[in-house]
């Protein structure tokens, strides 16, 4: 089996984790939003629910998938950047501190999504 077959089942796995720690840890979770969006908690549970979701239509290979977790890890990348943005202030406990790490996680959306968009291309495993 390719990389290609392969990258939306370790997505699936990695959404269904970090979508977990949404009901897990919430409140932590909420302080990565923006703080001017409104109803950041419940905005971390619905966002929850979401990746949980995500992870298993992709590891289904529902049609149209791939193509929702994209749009789902673009929606959640504000989040990201402002992790980035808030380390090294205290905000945030651990390595969620670190600058540098924080920065470095920012642009690896990018082969997320492609892991993504491989779960529609034609011929992907069903």
């Amino acid at each position: 089996m390719s990389l290609r077959d392969r990258a939306p089942d370790a997505l699936a796995g990695v959404m269904g984790v970090v979508g977990s720690l949404h009901f897990v840890i919430p409140g932590t979770m909420a302080e990565t939003i923006p703080s001017q969006l409104p109803y950041r908690r419940e905005l971390v549970l619905v966002s929850g629910v979401v990746e949980v979701g995500t992870a298993i239509a992709l590891r289904r290979r529902i049609p149209g998938a791939g193509r929702f977790a994209a749009l789902t890890l673009l929606a959640i990348w504000p989040a990201n950047i402002q992790m980035a943005l808030d380390a090294g202030s205290g905000k945030h406990p651990g390595p969620a501190d670190d600058k540098r790490l924080m920065w470095a996680r920012v642009p690896l959306q990018l082969p997320l999504i492609w892991a993504a968009l491989q779960a529609d291309r034609p011929g992907a495993r069903r």
